[in-house]
């Protein structure tokens, strides 16, 4: 079985794989910086109550926006698994070309949508949209060219703002309402906020094939913590929850070479 952990900024979103299904998705807060028994216990600790023998995991990829968690992570891995995780970072085999001007700046969690995407949709031209703590675009060619994408702030950050930013404003529930028209002051915050998000994902999506894909359009990806609440706007063309998990399954097995035994320290 291989373990993947993608660590935002927010969640780390955690998933398990026997051959290439998922049989086990989690999610924990990673907010306020955990130690790596913190993590190594936790990880073990979903496995076992999800009747997963920890020892079953032969291999853990990541990847992760907050640089800061790497190290604990890193020593979660080998002193509760004893493995050396994977890390999807630059320099290893993605199969994709990142014309960025500055590759390195890509988000590691962009990357493994990208490669989960285009592995799932070979020879397709591809928009993925990640509706998590910031709400990204990525673009990506059908001959697997990242040709680069857009981030907006997502949904809670927005929600935050208001709360933060206002005196009398509640943070609220992010819901699909059923009417645009509000009428109490938490109705009309999440009206707000799912429509200026639905807008502004159709503008952009709009403008992304213009400037990208003139001749033939692409497919649109949703994906992230908030892609379902979006379903029924038929704004993409399919929605994949675990996009992020199968692009870390993905890259673990384009890099046959990497060595899971734990280093030693």
């Amino acid at each position: 079985m291989i373990l993947t952990l993608d660590v935002g900024n927010s969640q780390i979103f955690g998933g398990v794989f026997k051959d290439e299904s998922v049989i086990l998705r989690f999610r924990k807060n990673s907010k306020g910086g955990a130690s790596s028994d913190e993590i190594g216990l936790f990880l073990r600790s979903v496995l076992k109550e999800n009747n997963i023998d920890p020892k079953l995991i032969k291999s853990i990829a990541l990847c992760s926006v907050v640089p800061d968690v790497i190290y604990s992570l890193k020593n979660a891995c080998r002193k509760y698994f004893d493995l050396n995780p994977f890390i999807l970072q630059a320099g290893v085999k993605t199969g994709l070309k990142v014309n960025y001007h500055n590759a390195t700046e890509v988000g590691a969690d962009r990357i493994a949508n990208a490669v989960g995407a285009t592995q799932i949709y070979k020879n397709k031209n591809l928009i993925i949209i990640d509706l998590g703590t910031a709400t990204t675009f990525c673009v990506i060619s059908g001959n697997r060219e990242y040709l680069g994408g857009v981030i907006s702030p997502g949904m809670r950050i927005s929600m935050e703002a208001l709360e933060s930013k206002t005196a009398k404003l509640p943070s609220v529930e992010i819901i699909s309402p059923s009417k645009t028209l509000g009428r109490s002051t938490i109705e009309s915050i999440q009206s707000g906020l799912y429509y200026t998000h639905l807008g502004m994902m159709k503008e952009i999506t709009q403008r992304l094939i213009a400037e990208c894909f003139p001749i033939k359009k692409p497919l649109i990806i949703g994906t992230g913590g908030f892609a379902n609440l979006f379903e029924k706007d038929q704004i993409f063309d399919q929605i994949h929850a675990d996009l992020v998990l199968l692009g870390l399954f993905y890259s673990l097995q384009l890099n046959p070479t990497f060595n899971s035994t734990k280093e030693i320290l």
